[in-house]
């Protein structure tokens, strides 16, 4: 399979199960889903707007730790716990990826870890 890099970035929430934040091949990096858990407290934030916001703040510090950035991104997934709130989330996510836009799908699901409202996973790549 080749070279495999696993990254582990302090700012970002510590993982609770048998999974990395993220892992690194080929210049492709494979990111675990994110929810809006303040890696501070280990708290998960409270409205779906910080959570969104803090999802990203988590997604970009295990970017960082591996090089890449939010221009780096090819696909993103997301996951809502409620379809409904797919505009909002729309507003949020369009902030982060102005010019740039990746590929994406957007899944409603019957719950997510820790009653989060909002996972987001995504994949980067770079030359």
């Amino acid at each position: 399979m080749g070279y495999m890099k696993v990254i582990n970035a302090d700012k970002a929430p510590k993982v609770v199960g048998p999974y990395s934040q993220a892992i690194e091949t080929n210049n492709m990096l494979f990111c675990a889903g994110q929810i809006g858990i303040d890696p501070q407290s280990g708290k998960l934030v409270d409205s779906l707007a910080q959570q969104t916001n803090q999802v990203f703040s988590n997604i970009r510090a295990v970017l960082e730790k591996a090089g890449y950035t939010l221009g780096d991104v090819v696909k993103t997934t997301v996951f809502l716990q409620n379809m409904a709130d797919y505009q909002e989330v729309n507003s949020i996510y369009e902030t982060y990826f102005k010019d740039h836009k990746p590929a994406r799908s957007a899944v409603a699901v019957a719950a997510l870890p820790a009653g989060a409202l909002i996972e987001i996973e995504v994949i980067a790549c770079k030359d």
